[in-house]
């Protein structure tokens, strides 16, 4: 029961992170949006951290990996995200953005040497599709905006990877989760705040209730609760299982633009989402839980 609900949060959390990221478009730049994103994480963590008495103290070389991982997972992927959200609407987002799932078996294959099972190539290939049935109209037109979203996105999702690799190196050594989002929240905002000072970004922005409000929502559901959660899972259930959620926000971030963003369904969107989708499920989804399953369809309508 606790799995499921911290489950069903993290999905709802990430999966409506993608239109709140919206209204942070425009009021203040991305470089200063993000900042302020993880500086207000970082500090929560590091107050929940201090209260609950969790250890902070790490090794110099597990310092370097923590610094890694903010730097991929925690600052230059989101300001790839929000970047990348100029120029596409939330929910094309959030599902270009879930092809981080194939990423991350590739790039466990390159750091740890884990095999890759043919289902991976399939699903690799399923996705690939996704992605051209879904932008197909941009691909045929040459839309520089949305051609320059997409390739925004997918270095996201790239770079996200990346993060996770240092987060399964950290797992690996034994680091407490909750110490090591502190820090690396912490090690984020500060590379962010020296990229804002060394461009001359500036650190001003439009206090607005809508900019304010979805700050705060992305800084404390969106990052501190959301990390912590799937991180709970990750390691409760496994990654395979966890991974799952990577799926289905991209439901969610579709839904909610279509509600708020007037996201348009067309033939090609329908047939791009569904192969994308696929595609991570027969990622996710070993041979073995497929014939099973299958077995018990057919043994259910013998039954019936």
């Amino acid at each position: 029961m606790k799995n499921t609900i911290l489950y069903i949060a993290t999905v709802l959390i990430w999966g409506s992170t993608w239109l709140a990221i919206e209204f942070q478009l425009g009021e203040a730049s991305v470089l200063t949006s993000v900042f302020y994103r993880f500086a207000i994480a970082a500090a929560v963590m590091w107050l929940y951290c201090l209260w609950a008495k969790v250890p902070l103290n790490f090794s110099v070389k597990n310092h370097g990996y923590i610094a890694l991982l903010a730097l991929f997972n925690f600052s230059m992927n989101y300001v790839l995200i929000y970047s990348s959200q100029k120029y596409l609407t939330s929910a094309m987002t959030s599902i270009a953005f879930s092809t981080m799932l194939l990423m991350n078996i590739v790039n466990t294959r390159l750091f740890f040497g884990s095999q890759i099972s043919a289902r991976v190539y399939l699903g690799a290939l399923l996705g690939i599709f996704g992605l051209v049935a879904l932008f197909w109209n941009d691909l045929a037109t040459n839309d520089e905006n949305s051609l320059l979203g997409l390739a925004l996105v997918l270095a996201s999702a790239l770079v996200a990877s990346l993060g996770n690799m240092a987060s399964v190196r950290n797992s690996r050594a034994g680091m407490n989760v909750l110490a090591v989002n502190a820090w690396g929240m912490l090690y984020g905002a500060l590379a962010l705040a020296l990229i804002v000072i060394a461009t001359g970004t500036g650190f001003d922005a439009s206090w607005t209730p809508a900019y304010t409000g979805s700050l705060l929502y992305l800084a404390i559901f969106g990052t501190v609760i959301a990390f912590a959660t799937y991180y709970v899972l990750l390691n409760e259930m496994g990654p395979e299982k966890a991974s799952y959620s990577i799926v289905l926000f991209p439901m969610v971030a579709v839904v909610l633009s279509s509600l708020f963003e007037d996201f348009v369904w067309s033939a090609n969107t329908f047939i791009g989402f569904a192969l994308v989708l696929l595609g991570n499920v027969v990622i996710l989804t070993p041979v073995a839980k497929i014939r099973q399953r299958i077995a018990a369809f057919k043994t259910a309508r013998i039954a019936a």
